[in-house]
């Protein structure tokens, strides 16, 4: 089993990469190509523009390396240019497109039965019409914060927003989700 303290850590590799080595760059890229494009995908609700949101937000990363603090996580410090270029992309083509299911759905589990297999699917097309429902801001949080599995920090960090706003952004949002599935204690 490999030592997970033997792989560099994404600050050493950043400064490496800012010092020229292109390796070390590659790697942070495939550490987080995926959530890159999961997170431009939030925002664009489109594959295509969030495919090129995320290889774009690369080229503009390596670019400012100068102005990472290694101290700091680089995951969020990504993450920002990612969705800001995402958020770019959508204002320029006035695009409001529909989440795909693949974004929410983790599918049902292998050896569940087919009606439990169905059962989970139309509850997850149900909360993905209600998350799609939400407004804007709350919708963002929700896909950061749950689809996308970030700390509450750093949601507030990539969404260009205090903590104190996410949590109230995330307790309106569950709250109208409440509403939609029809929870009975609201």
């Amino acid at each position: 089993m490999a030592d997970p303290t033997s792989e560099p850590v994404d600050a050493d590799l950043a400064v490496r990469a800012r010092g020229g080595d292109r390796d070390s760059y590659r790697t942070l890229v495939e550490r987080y190509q995926e959530v890159a494009f999961r997170t431009a995908y939030l925002i664009t609700r489109s594959a295509v523009d969030a495919e090129d949101a995320a290889q774009d937000a690369f080229v503009k990363a390596y670019l400012r390396l100068d102005r990472f603090d290694p101290r700091r996580p680089f995951r969020p410090w990504l993450l920002t240019i990612v969705a800001n270029e995402a958020k770019n992309r959508r204002r320029a083509e006035g695009r409001r497109l529909h989440y795909e299911a693949t974004v929410a759905r983790h599918g049902a589990a292998p050896e569940a039965t087919p009606e439990a297999a169905a059962v989970l699917e139309e509850a997850s097309g149900e909360l993905l019409a209600a998350v799609n429902a939400l407004p804007e801001p709350e919708r963002l949080v929700v896909g950061l914060r749950y689809f996308l599995e970030l700390s509450e920090a750093e949601t507030a960090d990539i969404a260009g927003i205090p903590s104190g706003t996410v949590k109230s952004r995330l307790s309106r949002a569950l709250g109208r989700l409440r509403v939609a599935m029809g929870d009975p204690d609201d």
